[in-house]
């Protein structure tokens, strides 16, 4: 069973659907379904990698709140160790409202609280040592360890002999190579969604974007693209860009909450089973496939033997450049 820290942003997500749009003054709208979820690029995978079979250890802020208290008993639930989370006085934990539109689209209304105060002081660096992934979830939503903390922690992660993963969930802001650029050398896999990297480097043409981050330091990208699948880039011995695209499969959409963070979780997963990339990249698909079926970022996985038959059953779509 892999050890996987999974470090980052811990958000209490509220869901509902369908919100085809928003009423006037004090209008109500009756919904179908609303549901409170632990989420975030950090907690979502975890959650995820539990279901999976991970042993699982959760570090992040939260509040000194009924939300904080939310976030711990749900991962508690799932068997997640919770020590390397701290608790931040004077501050909410972290939360997003999310209307969900009839095509799965989320838009989000979103406290940073707790994140924002998450700090290199708070590492757990005893955890990390001893385990075999370190996932970091969160990038620009973490301002006092986002840019060169968030590279030493890395970096020890690295040192002690760690896969290192790295998504984020995407802040506009006027410095982002700043932030990104000290990490990438201490990166395996980076695990944006396209769109979010296209805006980070400035390109546009997939092929550019890749190397802007290989050139940077990262050994693989690892880019989630929605409904055109996912791409996994590296340059191999001789120094020539290799790349794998893998399609989605054939399911209903409900909600798109979560995909990139199951997707993560499977493909951690599938390198801790020794698979090979394309392999990984399949069950990252298949877990953000059945994520999508259903309302919040914890749907629809139920354990790996059943993600498993999901990908080797499901109908693919063709991969669209």
């Amino acid at each position: 069973m892999a050890k996987v820290v999974s470090l980052g942003i811990h958000i209490a997500d509220i869901l509902g659907r369908h919100v085809p749009y928003i009423p006037e003054g004090q209008g109500v709208l009756l919904l179908d379904e609303i549901r409170i979820t632990v989420a975030g690029t950090a907690a979502g995978t975890a959650v995820d990698l539990a279901k999976l079979g991970a042993e699982v250890y959760a570090m992040g802020a939260i509040g000194e709140d009924g939300l904080g208290d939310f976030v711990v008993n749900t991962m508690q639930s799932y068997g997640i160790h919770t020590e390397g989370l701290v608790r931040k006085k004077g501050v909410q934990t972290s939360a997003t409202m999310l209307p969900i539109r009839p095509n799965g689209e989320r838009p989000a209304l979103h406290v940073i609280g707790a994140n924002g105060e998450l700090s290199y002081e708070d590492i757990n660096f005893d955890i990390i040592a001893q385990a075999d992934f370190l996932h970091m979830g969160g990038a620009t939503l973490l301002p006092k360890l986002d840019g060169q903390p968030m590279a030493d922690v890395l970096k020890f992660a690295k040192e002690h002999g760690l896969t290192t993963t790295f998504d984020q969930v995407l802040v506009k802001k006027p410095n982002l190579i700043d932030i990104y650029s000290p990490c990438l050398p201490y990166v395996d896999y980076f695990m944006p969604g396209f769109e979010e990297a296209q805006v980070i480097c400035g390109l546009t043409n997939r092929l550019d974007v890749i190397k802007f981050f290989l050139d940077r330091g990262a050994k693989h990208t690892v880019f989630k693209m929605g409904g055109q699948g996912s791409s996994i880039a590296w340059y191999n011995s001789h120094g020539t860009l290799e790349e794998i695209r893998l399609p989605v499969f054939k399911v209903p959409v409900v909600d798109s909450t979560g995909c990139g963070d199951a997707y993560c979780a499977g493909f951690i997963i599938g390198l801790s089973l020794g698979w090979d990339l394309e392999k990984a990249g399949l069950l990252g698909t298949a877990c953000a496939a059945l994520v999508i079926t259903g309302l919040g970022s914890d749907a629809g996985i139920v354990n790996l033997e059943q993600t498993i038959e999901f990908m080797n059953a499901a109908e693919r779509l063709p991969i669209q450049d």
